[in-house]
C-alpha cells in the first residue's frame, strides 16, 4: 500500500501517515470523514491505523484486525505508535496507538499478510441478491439519511428492500445491505474494504431509530483482494440487550467473491 501516487485520491490523502524526525509517525486526520458531531468514522480510523502498521510489516496487507475505541476521535493531527510483534514469513503482528495531546483514542491489533484474488475453496456466504446500483436508493438523497461528511466521500446505494425507513416505513429487521464505493470512483483495496466495513448507517436506522450508535469494539477479516467496481455490504444485528447493540458485516466484491467479514459491538444509540 504504498503513498507514492503523484495524486492521491481523497481517500489516501486522508489516511497518509507521514515520519517525523525522530522516528514517530503523524496523521493529519481529516474531518471530512464524520458520522455527525466532529466525531471521525470508525473504519477510517481503522485504515490509517492500518495504514501505520503495514509501513515496516514484512507484508502488505492487514488481514486481521481488532480496534478497541476508548474514546471519540476528531479531526486534525494524530500521533501513532506501533509496537511490532513477532513476524514470519507468512505472518506478522503489532498493535498501533492512536491519539492526540488529549491521550490515546484507538488501540488496534493488526495481522499483515499476503493477500491473492483466487477464489474460495468453500463458502457458506453467497452474495445476496439485490438490483443493481443505479436501481437503488443513494443515503445522500434519502429522506431522514445520514447527511454527514462520511455521505459524501462514499457512494451508498441501498437496497430498497432495507430501505424503508428512509421514506418512513421502518422493518421489523435490523439489515441493512447496500453497494458501496468511494466517491472520486478510486478501486476498493484491503484499506478500503476497512472503511467499508463500518461504512453503513447502524442497523438500528432499519427499525426506525436513528441516532449514533457509537462503535466500542471492532474486528475486520480482510479475506481477498477486491476487484474493481462496486462492493456490497450487509450489515446485521443479532443481538440487542441492556442498551448494547452488536452488528455483522459482510462483504463481497463485484465479482461475488467474500472479500472482509466484521463483527462490532456498539452502543444503542441515544
Amino acid at each position: 500500500m504504498p503513498q507514492t501516487d503523484p495524486a492521491p485520491s481523497a481517500f489516501d490523502a486522508a489516511t497518509a501517515v507521514t515520519r517525523t524526525e525522530g522516528g514517530g509517525l503523524l496523521a493529519d486526520l481529516d474531518p471530512g470523514w464524520d458520522v455527525g458531531g466532529g466525531v471521525l468514522n470508525g473504519g477510517y480510523l481503522l485504515a490509517v491505523a492500518a495504514r501505520a502498521a503495514v509501513l515496516d510489516s514484512p507484508h502488505p496487507h492487514p488481514v486481521a484486525l481488532s480496534a478497541s475505541y476508548l474514546r471519540a476521535t476528531p479531526g486534525g493531527p494524530a500521533r501513532l505508535a506501533v509496537t511490532p510483534g513477532p513476524a514470519g514469513r507468512t505472518l506478522a503482528h503489532s498493535s498501533v496507538l492512536l491519539g492526540d495531546g488529549t491521550g490515546p483514542s484507538l488501540a488496534v491489533q493488526v495481522t499483515t499478510a499476503t493477500l491473492g484474488e483466487d477464489p474460495a475453496d468453500y463458502t457458506v456466504n453467497p452474495a445476496p441478491r439485490l438490483p443493481g446500483p443505479d436501481e437503488c436508493v443513494a443515503t445522500r438523497n434519502a429522506e431522514g439519511g445520514p447527511v454527514v461528511g462520511l455521505a459524501r466521500r462514499i457512494d451508498t446505494r441501498l437496497d430498497p428492500a432495507t430501505a424503508g425507513w428512509t421514506v418512513g416505513r421502518p422493518s421489523d429487521q435490523r439489515v441493512l445491505r447496500a453497494w458501496i464505493r468511494l466517491a472520486d470512483g478510486r478501486a476498493p483495496d484491503p484499506l478500503a474494504l476497512l472503511l467499508f466495513a463500518d461504512a453503513l448507517p447502524p442497523t438500528a436506522f432499519a427499525v426506525g431509530r436513528p441516532g449514533w450508535a457509537p462503535t466500542v469494539q471492532l474486528q475486520v477479516l480482510v479475506r481477498a483482494l477486491p476487484a474493481p467496481g462496486w462492493c456490497l455490504v450487509e450489515s446485521r444485528s443479532t443481538e440487542v440487550t441492556g442498551g448494547w447493540s452488536d452488528e455483522e458485516c459482510r462483504i463481497w466484491d463485484a465479482t461475488g467473491r467474500l472479500v472482509a467479514q466484521a463483527r462490532q459491538l456498539a452502543r444503542v444509540a441515544r
